[in-house]
């Protein structure tokens, strides 16, 4: 039964990188303003902030769109936090406080490393409490599926911003 429990409570984790043909300060510009999340996550139609400041941790924000299939077809929404940033670092983590999802209480931490020539390791880690009725296998590759679409579409939304100026 101990042992039961203790299965029960392990996170379920995965993690996905990819190589964004960019520096590594222009990346973070694009993926720590909330202002630009629909830019490089194709599935997000809509980023609201609620409360507290953007880069502070504890600022909340509601993202809404397509990013998970719901079977009424009405859109997934999630509310997450701000648990820790470091521009130094290059790096962010955000807590999904509440969805329509089913991934209440998961982590999404987002890392910036230079790859070298003017090139940028983007490394995208999650991690979620088990979902009843779900294999780990499919969420896991579900999500690292997702996250990685998002990765390639960064450097894409960096030329499109650039092209604008």
């Amino acid at each position: 039964m101990a042992l039961e429990a203790a299965a029960k409570q392990q996170k379920w984790r995965g993690s996905v990188v990819g190589i964004v043909d960019a520096p590594k300060e222009k990346v973070w510009d694009m993926v720590s303003q909330t202002r630009n999340l629909k830019n490089w996550m194709p599935m997000v139609e809509r980023c609201t902030a609620l409360s507290g400041e953007e880069g502070i941790p504890g600022y909340v924000r509601l993202v809404s769109g397509f990013m998970f299939p719901q079977t009424d077809g009405e859109r997934s929404w999630i509310k997450e936090r701000l648990i820790c940033i470091d521009n130094n670092w290059l790096s962010y983590t955000y807590k999904l406080e509440a969805s329509n999802v089913g991934l209440d209480g998961s982590t999404n931490s987002l890392r910036l490393t230079d790859y070298g020539d003017g090139s940028t390791l983007v490394n995208w880690s999650f991690e979620i409490d088990p979902i009843e009725g779900v294999s780990e296998d499919s969420i896991i590759d579900y999500l690292g599926f997702l996250y990685k679409s998002c990765i390639n579409k960064i450097e894409q939304a960096i030329d499109a911003t650039i092209k604008k100026i």
